[in-house]
């Protein structure tokens, strides 16, 4: 067996980036259960950087990684991740409580958001559709070239990474053993990353119960007609109810914003949730669905308080959590990487993460 100062559980974003900013100072193992990294949440995301979207709590994440995002250095390509995008949010006149309430939560943290009239921004919006704030910062990520770059970057460090390695044991002595369906392997530090599987590999390791579990959503791509602009900024209700933007062709991403809670799995759409979204987008816009072209579900993992999971576990040595980043992973991988490195090399933090309080996201507040 080789022996590794780090084995990272799962080649997600979370994992993957992480592995990019150990690599080079520890001999890491990345052990993914599936046959290749990003089956699950990553790969089925339709991710944008939003400096609202988690809310006020996860704003320090993706403020501290939009840099990164926009200017990566070279070794990640130096091509930049995002494109721009906007985002509006609208509001019928009766919910305009729901607009002020969101002005009132964001303004405390200087985010700028503009009044205006929605209907010039999303053409066919229904006229009850009265109230809108518009966010011009807002970006698409290009998640599979992010992830791509990760996973280089920690292989060009020395990182290893071994697929269809889904974990079956674990042990702990002076070290770590690690039983996978791919052999057995040894490390000093053990990382959870595992995603919507995170609470079970806590369980494996013998951690107690943090609560994190995973909420399945459900997207389509729709063709629509009129076609949909790639113009078009992404659309969110202001009580977040549902959401939608351009895709190539004239088509739209919907999502009817659902989190419905489930065991991990290999996430499929259920039918009903489908003609949700679809009876959503009719309440906003009076397109014409001409065809649901393709349906697909992600797991977003969440802590009970919604923040994500970082460091050491007080309850068990040498077990590190890199979990529990919901629906945020992507946007904050940056900063949050940074963070979640600086906590286990017992290093300081990158520039980037140096002003973040760790104690936020620490995984003993779930140890009183």
């Amino acid at each position: 067996m080789s022996q590794y100062d780090v084995a990272i559980i799962g080649a997600g974003i979370a994992g993957a980036s992480l592995a990019a900013e150990i690599a080079p100072h520890a001999r890491v193992l990345i052990l993914e259960g599936e046959e290749h990294p990003g089956y699950h949440a990553t790969g089925r995301s339709a991710a944008f950087w939003s400096e609202t979207y988690g809310g006020p709590d996860i704003q320090p994440l993706v403020i501290a990684s939009g840099d990164f995002l926009h200017y990566p250095p070279a070794d990640m390509g130096g091509e930049g991740f995002l494109s721009p995008r906007g985002e509006l949010f609208i509001a019928r006149r009766e919910d305009r409580h729901a607009i002020d309430a969101f002005v009132a939560k964001f303004a405390v943290l200087g985010v700028a958001l503009a009044e205006v009239d929605p209907a010039p921004y999303c053409p066919g919006l229904r006229p009850e559709w009265t109230d809108a704030l518009y966010d011009p910062t807002c970006s698409d990520i290009d998640v599979s070239r992010l992830h791509g770059a990760y996973l280089s970057a920690a292989r060009r460090a020395g990182a290893e990474l071994v697929c269809s390695a889904a974990v079956t044991g674990l042990a702990r002595d002076r070290h770590w053993t690690v039983e996978t369906r791919a052999g057995t392997f040894t490390a000093d530090v053990l990382v959870n990353a595992a995603g919507a599987w995170a609470e079970a590999v806590g369980a494996m390791a013998g951690a107690p119960g943090t609560g994190i579990r995973p909420l399945r959503r459900t997207v389509v791509q729709l063709r629509v007609d009129p076609p949909a602009p790639m113009t078009l900024p992404l659309v969110r209700d202001a009580h977040e109810r549902f959401y939608f933007k351009p895709e190539a062709g004239g088509r739209i991403w919907l999502s009817p914003h659902d989190e419905i809670p489930t065991d991990p799995c290999d996430a499929a759409p259920e039918e009903i949730d489908v003609a949700v979204a679809i009876e959503k987008l009719a309440s906003a816009v009076d397109w014409r669905v001409d065809a649901v072209e393709r349906r697909w579900a992600g797991l977003r993992t969440f802590a009970p308080d919604r923040l994500p999971v970082y460091g050491f576990d007080p309850a068990v040595p040498g077990l590190f959590w890199c979990a529990g980043q919901g629906g945020f992973g992507i946007q904050t991988a940056p900063a949050a990487s940074k963070l979640a490195a600086a906590l286990l090399l017992d290093r300081p933090a990158d520039p980037i993460a140096a002003h973040l309080d760790p104690e936020r996201y620490s995984i003993r507040r779930f140890r009183a």
